[in-house]
């Protein structure tokens, strides 16, 4: 309590203590029990609530019947707003409620469930948020617009990643007891994401296009597996025409964290994996390095049709059937050494 307001209990002007309670009510028909704050009058042993713990003890009142209802809190709304750096009024806007709705649930108003279901997929799927803000566009300030849309694409780069990663350590699951498919390594993305990075930043490698990339990375696995008895990444790779590929590549290299740029040479597109600022690489080893800067220094330079070539006379792909499981004995009969 501000030490300058007299206190209504002995009508004198000194501080209070804020004490806690349990407290009962019915909201609604329903029986709800929260945590109240009160203001503790020393000289009458006396409580009482001032103007802010009226409001603060009768948002704990309907967060408690909200929480009872499976509804979002209060908090939980102003903390969606926040992530998306929205303001109240322009929230209202994007979803065409009321200018004053969300100042309402995020204060003294019990939200529906109709709107408690809009609010709760805003909060998991950022792709719909960025849907609303560009339909809005035109209602709010460029500012607004700029900072939300920022906010909203980190969000959803963040979101997609969870689901492709998910994705990818589902398909690698039936792999994890089997040494002889995943190189003696569980999948690390970690690792992997490094590993495509160095290789992208090294100065031994030019033009490195998918197809490449995906050679390479089964040239380092196999000759660290020769070498170490163990892969460095976990990556299960299986035989295709065009050689090794890791299952789930698709996923694994739509990660935001991988940069790449589409190339149109006329009759095609090619996807190429770019330099970066990466300079650190934490999830490699000094051998791991070591095994990569022998894979650039081989095929660094080579064309896409050259390193395919040579895969095709690796015996790991000839005792390969097409579209099985290129098995990890094998490297031990690497060219590389």
């Amino acid at each position: 309590m501000d030490t300058n307001m007299i206190c209504p209990c002995c009508m004198e002007k000194h501080a209070t203590k804020i004490v806690h309670r349990k407290e009962s009510n019915i909201f609604k028909e329903l029986l709800v029990e929260y945590d109240a704050q009160y203001s503790y009058c020393e000289q009458t042993k006396e409580i009482f609530e001032d103007e802010n713990q009226i409001s603060v003890n009768d948002i704990s009142m309907k967060d408690a019947y909200r929480e009872k209802k499976g509804l979002l809190k209060s908090s939980q709304i102003s903390d969606i707003r926040s992530k998306y750096e929205i303001s109240q009024s322009d929230l209202c806007i994007l979803l065409g409620w009321g200018q004053k709705t969300i100042t309402r649930y995020e204060s003294h108003q019990v939200q529906d469930n109709a709107h408690d279901t809009i609010l709760r997929k805003l909060d998991s799927d950022p792709e719909w948020f960025i849907e609303l803000l560009n339909r809005s566009k035109d209602s709010l300030s460029p500012r607004a617009y700029s900072k939300c849309s920022s906010a909203a694409r980190i969000l959803f780069e963040k979101n997609h990643d969870n689901y492709l990663k998910s994705a990818i350590m589902s398909k690698y699951a039936r792999f994890i007891h089997d040494p002889d498919s995943n190189g003696n390594k569980e999948l690390s993305l970690g690792v992997v994401i490094d590993m495509i990075h160095y290789f992208a930043n090294s100065e031994e490698v030019n033009s490195l296009y998918l197809v490449k990339l995906l050679k390479m990375l089964w040239y380092a696995d196999s000759l660290s597996y020769k070498r170490y008895g163990h892969a460095i990444s976990g990556l299960v790779y299986r035989s295709l025409p065009m050689g090794a590929v890791p299952v789930a590549y698709e996923s694994i290299i739509d990660l935001s964290s991988i940069p790449s740029e589409m190339v149109d040479f006329g009759n095609g597109i090619g996807q190429r994996f770019i330099r970066n600022d990466y300079d650190s690489f934490p999830n490699l080893s000094r051998e791991d390095m070591e095994v990569l800067d022998v894979v650039a220094s081989r095929f660094g330079k080579t064309t896409t049709g050259t390193i395919i070539e040579t895969m095709h006379n690796e015996e790991s792909y000839k005792k390969t059937k097409n579209r099985e499981v290129i098995l990890y004995r094998y490297a031990n009969m690497l060219s590389l050494s």
